[in-house]
């Protein structure tokens, strides 16, 4: 028994490696998860920079810790824009398969009322003549 494919299941087949990895990145990067860990890298890389007898492999003011950050936001800036691109498509894509909806449903009603009136119809020919052959056999 074959299913046929939703636009969601189609868009995301059509994706490449590179389309999957960006979204996979722009959706972590958009998390708490991702958040609360990065904030306890950055309170580790501070506090062990702060406190640590042996080396100090950046000091404060952290420079290092910011070059990291810039690089990253290099990165990640460009990932969740194609993300959002995407987004973009995959929203265009839904509007357009609802749209498509819309029109089928559309044709199907107006099929039902021609279908409903031709019934209507049909029952008051039916009752005018039986109307008529109750006239006509009362005139007899």
């Amino acid at each position: 028994m074959s299913t046929k494919k939703n636009w969601h299941q189609q868009h995301k087949e059509s994706l490449g490696f590179g389309s999957r990895l960006a979204d996979s990145v722009a959706n972590g990067m958009g998390s708490w998860k991702f958040i609360i860990i990065q904030t306890i890298l950055v309170v580790l890389w501070m506090g062990l920079n702060l406190i640590g007898y042996l080396r100090h492999w950046d000091e404060y003011p952290f420079i290092l810790l910011n070059l990291v950050f810039s690089t990253q936001a290099a990165y990640a800036a460009p990932i969740i824009m194609m993300a959002q691109n995407r987004q973009n498509d995959r929203d265009r894509s839904q509007a357009l398969a609802d749209y498509q909806t819309n029109i089928d449903a559309k044709l199907e009603i107006e099929a039902l009322a021609i279908k409903l009136n031709s019934l209507e119809v049909e029952k008051l020919d039916k009752i005018i003549s039986l109307l008529s052959e109750m006239k006509n056999n009362s005139l007899k």
